[in-house]
């Protein structure tokens, strides 16, 4: 933006148009360059996404990940999961790659190999720093060698020290998960891309990982992508699809309990959108039951896993009225595809409230505006002007998600009505810890469901604010999801299933149970428990709760995990305590929790924010390591995802940044301080002195 200005001829006005300009200045100067990497790595040159351009410094290879291997097994309600990241140089440079990629946010990491050749290095679980450490003395050493470190729940990064030109290495990493069904239908889902983050100035110098490099807007990804996923079950498998990949399904007609999912043949660029692969279970049942895994020697721990089917949720005819704020996020990633499925969703979400409901709409992004001073009641005038003004939103700026919640929780609510809050967003933001303790600490005042729309959402987001928020997280992947995704979230939030949940366990010893407090059951989900045993594998669990109905107990008998699931019993308890204490550190602030995480990290070697994975080969191959190349892998952008998700962001041209374009309300703020200077012009000349004569 170019502006010319006339400025006053007095000192005062001077002075006044000086300040100005100065304020002019410090509003297109906006913090997002300079950040510097935490200890253990190279210097960034921007703390927000930036384009990847082809066509770097002659003879570095600069996409060095050349392709991703995963393996699933899913037995019951266990996934293991085996990836295999292949890494390449064909450059004539030594080079360092760095490699940031998602991951589950119930991944439990328990192990990860690095194959050189015919060498094969075993992963040692340290402290996060020590791990640091180890890595850049190798580096320096000229040793290749691995580090794996977890940014969030679900960001992982991967830095491979001194791969020589021509050298092949493999990273193996394996993890076991959980899966949870919703409706009777159970879901594996493998996150491919990791979509750009929006970081407020007030975060910058926390989250390097948020400055990755961007391939362009329809660039497809820069390496290769196969999946393969085995299913077995101890009841026949139904409706087997993905609703986000082609899939090819091969299922035994005398073996219906078993079948091998892989990706289609000539389907596309996969690995820019979340994988997602459902199924059902003959008779829409739940594989429901008590699973105990004995620990082998003296000394060693016993575990166990209660999965209880809830019972029926009652009527909506039964259900006092409620009160629905929705949180709308229209920031520039949410631009196309994620605001347009948003609109179509909240039309069924609002379009269906019931006129005794109150609600209210709040739209998001560099700042964010309620459509009424407090919630309306649901007539059909209300909703049609709420409708009417989601229509008009675009998507662009920023995402600032934390103030948008803060206003929210502000709104006066009267004690005997029941408010739920729905927050809309892809989740492009680096604020989940202020996030979860902000809502945590409103929980007495209204739960909260999140609903995730894009190909790619950050699931850590969504799933933690739902947990601190007493609610549920939803993600739509494609707008044909919209309408079922709207209903089920109606029928949870009608009335929970089941509340007061109470366990107690009959000639069990239990000890260590996770959660400790049971939370009210919303929709057709089990309740799910996890904790250690000793004594006799005897017993029963008996849950107790209330349903709108009346009392309601079921009792499940302790019987042997089935073979393939005892294994990961201690992995998947202790990958629960470490969630669990990471939301109380959250709600603390500081890092509270850090001594007992990084104990249960080193104690079950498990992945975590405090421990870390390293492998070294103690073969010296680089004797020159200072000439070695840092390549940071790009990321394709996210399918749906426009580069507004960038914020018009810099482009990466031989190394050199190109700073992003000022936000709206950044250009609105300018824009004020040149009509002040206009009024300072005007001001000036009507106090021009007048000249006396004798």
């Amino acid at each position: 933006m170019i502006a010319f200005l006339f400025l006053p001829q007095s000192a005062t006005g001077r002075w006044l148009a000086a300040v100005a300009l100065a304020l002019c200045a410090a509003l297109l100067h906006r913090p997002v360059d300079a950040q510097t990497r935490d200890a253990g790595g190279p210097r960034q040159q921007t703390e927000s996404p930036y384009f990847f351009v082809r066509g770097g410094a002659p003879g570095v290879d600069a996409l060095p990940l050349k392709g991703t291997e995963v393996a699933v097994q899913v037995s019951g309600v266990i996934a293991e999961v085996r990836v295999v990241q292949h890494y390449r140089n064909e450059g004539t440079q030594p080079i360092e790659a760095d490699y940031v990629f998602p991951g589950s946010t119930r991944a439990a990491v328990a192990g990860m190999q690095v194959r050189l050749g015919e060498r094969l290095v075993t992963a040692q679980i340290r402290e996060k720093q020590q791990a640091r450490i180890e890595y850049d003395a190798a580096r320096q050493e000229g040793k290749t060698a691995a580090l794996l470190e977890q940014h969030r729940p679900n960001v992982f990064q991967m830095r491979v020290a001194n791969i020589l030109p021509g050298d092949d290495v493999r990273v193996e990493l394996r993890y076991t998960e959980l899966l949870l069904p919703q409706d009777g239908r159970y879901e594996f889902v493998f996150p491919t891309v990791v979509g750009p983050r929006y970081a407020h100035a007030a975060s910058q110098g926390i989250d390097t990982w948020a400055a990755q490099p961007t391939l362009r807007e329809g660039e497809p990804p820069a390496s290769r992508f196969a999946l393969q996923v085995q299913l077995d079950a101890p009841l026949p498998l139904h409706d087997i699809r993905s609703r986000t990949h082609a899939i090819a399904v091969e299922q035994p007609q005398d073996r219906p309990g078993h079948a091998s999912v892989r990706l289609a043949d000539g389907s596309g660029p996969a690995h820019n959108r979340d994988f997602v692969l459902g199924y059902r279970l003959a008779g829409e049942q739940l594989a429901a039951g008590l699973m105990l895994s004995e620990g082998q020697g003296p000394g060693a721990e016993n575990f166990f896993l209660a999965l209880v089917a809830p019972p029926q949720a009652v009527a909506a005819t039964q259900i006092a009225p409620r009160e629905y704020i929705f949180v709308v996020d229209i920031s520039g990633s949410m631009y196309g595809f994620p605001l347009d499925t948003a609109k179509a969703m909240l039309q069924r979400l609002i379009g269906n409230l019931r006129p005794s409901d109150r609600f209210n709409v709040l739209l998001f992004s560099g700042s964010n505006r309620m459509l009424a001073p407090q919630s309306v009641p649901a007539t059909q005038a209300n909703i049609d002007r709420a409708l009417a003004a989601l229509g008009q939103t675009m998507g662009a700026g920023g995402t600032e998600l934390i103030p948008a919640l803060r206003r929210v929780y502000d709104q006066p609510k009267a004690p005997d009505v029941a408010r739920t809050i729905v927050v809309v967003t892809d989740g492009y933001v680096t604020v989940e810890q202020e996030a979860f303790a902000l809502v945590r600490r409103h929980l007495d005042q209204a739960n909260l469901f999140a609903f995730g729309i894009g190909s790619s959402v950050n699931r850590a987001l969504l799933e933690g604010l739902a947990r601190a928020g007493g609610g549920e997280p939803f993600v739509i992947t494609d707008p044909l999801q919209a309408p079922e995704q709207a209903a089920r979230f109606r029928r949870m939030v009608e009335s929970p299933v089941l509340t007061s949940v109470n366990l107690r366990f009959e000639g069990l010893d239990v000890y260590d149970l996770e959660p400790a407090v049971q939370p009210d059951v919303l929709g057709e989900r089990p309740v799910v428990v996890f904790g250690k045993w000793r004594g006799q594998p005897r017993g029963r669990l008996l849950v107790q709760g209330q349903t709108a109905a009346g009392p309601w107990q079921q009792a499940v008998d302790v019987q042997p995990a089935p073979p393939g699931q005892a294994a990961a019993l201690p992995a998947l308890w202790a990958r629960h305590r470490i969630a669990q204490l990471a939301d109380q550190e959250a709600l603390e602030g500081g890092d509270a929790q850090r001594a007992a995480i990084t104990r249960l990290g080193l104690d079950y070697a498990l992945l975590t924010p405090y421990t870390s994975f390293i492998a070294v080969d103690q073969v010296v191959r680089n004797p020159a390591p200072a000439d070695s190349r840092h390549v940071q892998q790009p990321q394709p952008l996210p399918q749906g995802v426009g580069e507004r998700a960038l914020g018009e962001g810099a482009a990466v041209i031989a190394g050199a940044a190109v700073p992003s374009t000022p936000e709206p309300e950044t250009l609105g703020a300018v824009l004020l301080v040149l009509s002040v200077l206009a009024m300072l012009q005007r001001r000036a000349r009507r106090c021009k002195p007048q000249r006396f004569t004798a």
